[in-house]
């Protein structure tokens, strides 16, 4: 038998056995050696504590609770515009959606390792050595110069025996929609913190309608007292009280208005808008909608909020870390392959000139100190510490739910009570301006009956705003009309495919997510947000 026949008998029991190893490998590659994912099953409440007053309705799971505008249940224009207008271009708001594409991004570059990667490279070189170099006999005719053309390809992969890349992907995957999850929170967040200002700020509005309307009245009993001095009928304690109580109450309307200033400042930054360049004209009382939102059961909740979303994967991350780090414990196999030419010049055409290599490497761990037992144990309890999180962010959005139904039962009652004690306190000051005037008591009881008028009106105005804000920051306890389904399908994660070499800039829109950019966004001084119609107190109590 020749050299050249026993040679190619090698080569074909060689690819024969490589092709057995590739078909054992694809056969190992289905042991996924991560724990079954079995999400903590939570014993959950029938209903809401806080229902049981009978202020709200339960809504039925299949109903749509609680719309995604569900700013609009509160009837205010002003309000729907600097919503749609935050939702746009509230920087927050874009560097999260960047956030979730780069969490697809790396679920691809996870990926991508489950397959060949395939290189190519080429190098030229050119040599000159020394005619007198050491050992270099004289009358050597050696060559002196030397050049050398390298083109190669090579190739590699990893069966993935022990599902270890795949569980690389499944945690990215996980992670991408985990990231979707925490968008929508920080959308939900926005959402009520710009819906919070917005009814602070016309409270502040509210409670200036009423300080102003008091100042009227408080100089009218200035005007009183010492036209009363002047008829010696009235001492000059009277006019100091009635100008005390004037100039307190000019004191407490600026502070009003300082408060306003700030929380104006506030949603300007929230609508991307610089605060020098945005007003929001003042009304004269609250004016929103006395609406309920529907409440689902408290079963449903887990489906509602995206923060309860986000935990639930951050959970299944931490499962699929246990597999990747058991894996650990087998052989790691690599596949190898590089073909190419070599020649002292250009010449492809020459077989002569080709060279090749190929091979399998299995790396096993054999003793390492209680290196991958370690990393085992830590991902078991890293598991063990997201099913504890997990647990308390259920618990979390349980209690601002029930916190919330407290308050916007609570508070409506509070309104009425106070609203009745407004009523009371201005017919007490009315009566006892009457009586000072026709000289039948002191100044002083009506000093007493105008501080107690005062006090009842600001703390009506306050109960009202803290009402809206408890509606609102119910419906953002119970997910903001938002719900899991709304979450990237695992099949659709991946922001390219593996051949796809253009518009690479931005990823396709996911789930609603998107990164471009608006051209407004750039425009810090100006925006359709801005109101500035002027001030009506025409309704304000006198």
């Amino acid at each position: 038998m020749t050299g050249r026949a026993v040679t190619l008998r090698l080569k074909r029991s060689y690819l024969v056995g490589l092709s057995a190893g590739l078909s054992l490998a694809t056969m190992l590659s289905g042991c996924d050696m991560a724990p079954r994912y079995n999400p903590t099953k939570l014993t959950l409440p029938a209903q809401w504590e806080g229902q049981s007053h009978g202020v709200l309705q339960s809504a039925h799971p299949s109903d749509d609770a609680i719309r995604p505008d569900w700013w609009t249940l509160l009837g205010d224009a002003d309000l729907n515009r600097l919503e749609e207008q935050a939702m746009r271009l509230n920087p927050t708001i874009q560097a999260q959606a960047e956030a979730f594409m780069q969490a697809r991004d790396v679920a691809m570059e996870a990926k991508s390792h489950l397959y060949p990667q395939l290189n190519g490279a080429a190098s030229g070189e050119k040599y000159k050595g020394s005619r007198h170099r050491l050992w270099r006999g004289a009358g050597a005719q050696g060559p002196v110069y030397m050049s050398s053309e390298q083109y190669t390809g090579t190739a590699t992969w990893e069966p993935d025996f022990w599902s270890a890349i795949r569980n690389k992907v499944r945690m990215a995957k996980q992670g991408t929609q985990a990231e979707a999850a925490a968008y929508a929170l920080a959308r939900l967040s926005l959402q009520a913190e710009l819906a919070s200002d917005y009814v602070a700020l016309r409270g502040l509005d509210a409670q200036d309608a009423v300080y102003r309307d008091s100042i009227h009245y408080y100089q009218a009993a200035v005007q009183v007292t010492k036209m009363r001095l002047a008829g010696a009928i009235a001492p000059g304690m009277d006019v100091s009280r009635a100008e005390t109580q004037l100039y307190t109450t000019q004191a407490q309307e600026t502070e009003v208005r300082a408060r306003r200033d700030v929380m104006e400042h506030a949603i300007a930054v929230l609508v991307n808008q610089a605060p020098a360049s945005f007003h929001i004209a003042p009304i004269s009382q609250l004016a929103f909608a006395d609406v309920e939102p529907p409440v689902a059961l408290p079963s449903t909740l887990l489906e509602r909020r995206p923060d309860i979303a986000e935990a639930e994967r951050r959970m299944a991350q931490a499962n699929r870390a246990i597999g990747i780090s058991r894996a650990a414990f087998y052989p790691h196999v690599t596949f190898n392959a590089m073909t190419g030419f070599m020649d002292n010049g250009f010449d492809l055409a020459s077989l002569s000139n080709s060279m090749y290599q190929f091979g399998v490497q299995a790396l096993m761990p054999l003793f390492q100190g209680g290196l991958r037992r370690a990393e085992l144990q830590r991902n078991w309890s890293q598991y063990r510490e997201r099913e504890d999180l997990y647990r308390a962010t259920v618990l979390d959005a349980f209690q601002e739910v029930e916190d919330n139904l407290t308050r916007t039962t609570r508070l409506k009652t509070e309104a009425q009570q106070q609203g009745n004690a407004v009523t009371a306190a201005l017919r007490t000051q009315t009566m006892t301006m009457a009586l000072y005037t026709g000289g039948l008591t002191n100044y002083l009881d009506a000093v007493v009956a105008q501080v107690a008028a005062l006090n009842a009106r600001i703390a009506l105005v306050q109960v009202q705003t803290r009402a809206v804000d408890a509606r609102v920051e119910l419906i953002r306890a119970l997910g903001g009309g938002w719900s899991r389904a709304e979450l990237p399908q695992s099949d659709k994660i991946m922001p390219f495919h593996p051949l796809q070499y253009g518009n690479l800039r931005h990823a396709a829109p996911l789930g609603g997510i998107t990164t471009e950019g608006d051209p407004a966004a750039s425009d810090l001084t100006s925006g359709s947000a801005n109101m500035r119609q002027p001030l009506d107190i025409s309704g304000a109590h006198r």
